[in-house]
């Protein structure tokens, strides 16, 4: 059925035509304007236009030019009347097809619209072609002397789309390409070849990228190209890659190109056609002439030109998913060999990702070896991760023991995946890592140090009661020997007694030690003034410095300073920290104390004590300033080397801190501690 617009002011003439014609035949289609026809006309949706001009035939062949310009391959029918024929000629001019005179002769029409379909007609200067009315036609009718154009066209779509079934196949594609091509256009020998593509996307351009390799070929031995290459530096690849535009052998760039002519000579082909992505070069196609002997023309190395750039743009999108291909193949190994569990969730929660660590830790025994499913996922984790979906926040390193496997810690994350457009993530990335062996190993190395450090302190606590005990076990013999002799004098007895005494100190102070690096807790807590207890700390100072000591200079200020805790043990802090500075000068040991009330404030807005205690030896060196608070660190032969690290524990059990001032070259040393006041008492004082 053919489709006929009648474009007429009225109505008679469709009325007319629609009473004559065979609607089985022609389907007629009534406008008044051609500006309302004017869909129907440019996207060619008519067979034919039956044109009926106004009273005025100046006016009327404006129509005429107009459907000319819009369709220009839809023949026209006009009617006029027969007493105005001084337009007809000038119609045909216009590119009528036929020109008929009212009134309407319905056969007559009938007539001229069936030889308009049976072959091409000219008016004027147009041609004019009806496919919608071949369309119509039987493709192979019994009887037919010779295929149709539409039959004969759909063969040759069949036949190309042979290429599509190689998408993703470059070398299948071009193969397949030069096949068709050498049917069509005869081609003696052909060959295409390929820079090598990105390993992967984003990786960096390789040297030997501006390489090309032989992919495909008809008509040259395929020993030949295996140990062939075309290049980018030189020859026909280098004239390509800097123009980007058809070479011939014999055009003049090509024939002052000795190494071009030996490409074209060893080939057998006579021009090289650019295989272009519209950016860069990826390949050369290299052509010889027809089976023939005949050249290839210009206009069909245009189009060849153009179908090898599509196929460019193929193989660029062909190298592209080979790259992401590898990408995600190298990401989905990375993750199955990781040591923690990875799962992807979709936001169906349909688990995209499970590497076998995921799938060791969540998935039931009976289902270790099949995919892992969203409920096999403890309920704390699914939860979890159906907030991370909804909200689109991260959940950072939360630690999960599940119920089922007790003993057993994970260090858990969960991180959403959204594109930057998005608004809420697409999926999300579980990650778990058991921390159960790394926590038992943490143990033993904890206890391994806590071992080290009782022999440590086994062995130092030793030497310090055998020097105590030294002096005792030699007077011990000689009083027994004065006892013997009856020879047991005041020089004697004085020199026992103040051994004793040394000895004794000496185990006491180290008794104390041990006794508070024992200790956790306050024993007592009381508020007291600071000046006396400074005061009673340096007597005990100086009761284990054997030297001339002067009397500590101590600046508390005009008011009495109150603090609250365990008195005991701040008098021996502050008296090791005393015996630390008078030990630093034997000679002429010297102590400042400064106290400044106001120096700190503590987060509730309370008040607290700066203290410094000064000696005038040669102070800390660096690296007794970083270690002087670690238990067993000494820089003198006797003690323990606890002093410093017991005082530090016990300010701390304070609520304080011990600070070792580094020194210059030259300075004293100087120790600063910080602690709370004690508000009630320091008021009332």
């Amino acid at each position: 059925m053919r489709t006929v617009l009648v474009l007429a002011p009225t109505p008679e003439l469709g009325e007319t035509l629609r009473a004559g014609l065979s609607p089985d035949q022609y389907k007629l289609i009534q406008r008044s304007s051609l500006e309302e026809a004017e869909p129907l006309v440019v996207h060619s949706l008519v067979d034919a236009v039956v044109l009926e001009l106004g009273p005025v035939i100046s006016q009327g062949l404006w129509p005429l030019e107009k459907l000319r310009r819009q369709a220009p391959k839809c023949p026209v029918v006009v009617y006029g009347e027969p007493s105005q024929t001084d337009w007809e000629e000038e119609a045909y001019l216009k590119g009528a097809a036929h020109v008929l005179h009212k009134p309407v002769r319905v056969r007559m029409l009938a007539t001229v619209l069936e030889r308009l379909w049976q072959a091409p007609q000219k008016a004027g200067d147009t041609t004019f072609f009806q496919p919608q009315a071949q369309v119509q036609k039987p493709l192979a009718e019994a009887g037919d002397p010779a295929p149709s154009a539409t039959a004969q066209t759909l063969t040759v779509l069949r036949s190309f789309s042979g290429i599509l079934t190689h998408s993703l196949n470059a070398e299948g594609m071009l193969r397949q390409f030069l096949l068709l091509l050498r049917e069509i256009l005869s081609i003696n020998r052909a060959a295409i070849f390929l820079r090598q593509p990105l390993a992967s996307v984003g990786s960096a351009v390789a040297s030997d990228s501006r390489r090309l390799r032989a992919v495909s070929s008809v008509g040259i031995p395929s020993s030949l190209l295996e140990h062939f290459e075309l290049s980018f530096e030189a020859g026909i690849g280098s004239h390509l890659f800097r123009h980007g535009r058809i070479l011939r052998r014999t055009s003049e760039g090509a024939a002052a190109d000795l190494e071009a002519q030996k490409e074209f000579e060893l080939l057998g082909t006579e021009v090289a056609v650019p295989i272009l992505d519209r950016e860069v070069v990826v390949g050369v196609a290299l052509f010889d002439g027809r089976i023939t002997g005949e050249p290839l023309v210009n206009t069909e190395l245009q189009l060849v030109f153009h179908l090898l750039e599509q196929l460019g743009l193929a193989i660029k999108n062909i190298w592209l998913h080979d790259q992401l291909a590898t990408n995600h193949e190298m990401m989905t190994g990375i993750m199955r060999e990781l040591a923690s569990a990875c799962i992807v969730v979709g936001r169906d929660l349909a688990i995209l990702h499970a590497n076998k660590m995921a799938r060791r830790y969540f998935a039931p025994a009976e289902r270790r070896g099949a995919d892992l499913e969203f409920a096999d996922l403890p309920q704390l984790l699914g939860t979890r991760v159906y907030q991370v979906l909804k909200t689109g926040s991260a959940i950072i390193n939360f630690r999960f023991e599940p119920e089922t496997a007790r003993g057993t810690a994970y260090n858990v994350s969960v991180v959403p995946f959204q594109r930057q457009s998005d608004g809420m993530p697409a999926s999300a990335l579980l990650m778990a890592e058991d921390l159960t062996q790394a926590e038992q190993i943490r143990r033993l190395e904890l206890e391994a140090a806590n071992l080290r450090l009782v022999e440590t302190m086994a062995e130092r606590l030793t030497n310090e009661i055998g020097n105590a005990l030294v002096p005792l076990t030699v007077h011990q013999q000689l009083l027994s020997e004065k006892l013997a002799e009856k020879k047991v004098n005041a020089e004697f007895l004085t020199m026992l007694d103040r051994d004793l005494c040394e000895s004794l100190r000496r185990v006491g102070r180290s008794n104390n030690q041990m006794r508070f690096l024992a200790r956790h807790t306050l024993a007592s807590e009381e508020a007291f003034p600071l000046a006396p207890l400074l005061e009673e700390a340096y007597v005990e100072a100086r009761k284990y410095q054997a030297g001339k000591a002067t009397e500590m200079k101590c600046d508390t200020g005009a008011r009495p300073i109150f603090i609250s805790g365990d008195r005991a043990a701040l008098k021996h802090a502050f008296a090791e920290l005393m015996l630390n500075g008078l030990q630093s000068n034997p000679d002429n040991p010297k102590i400042e104390v400064r106290l400044e009330p106001e120096a700190v404030a503590n987060g509730n807005g309370s008040l607290g004590v700066q203290l410094e205690i000064q000696d005038n030896g040669p102070g800390f060196t660096p690296e007794a300033a970083e270690k002087a608070g670690e238990p067993f660190f000494k820089t003198k032969v006797v003690g323990l080397g606890l002093g410093l690290a017991v005082s530090r524990k016990i300010i701390e059990m304070h609520r304080g801190r011990l600070e070792i001032v580094k020194a210059g070259s030259g300075q004293p040393g100087r120790v600063r501690v910080r602690l709370p006041m004690q508000a009630k008492a320091t008021d009332a004082a």
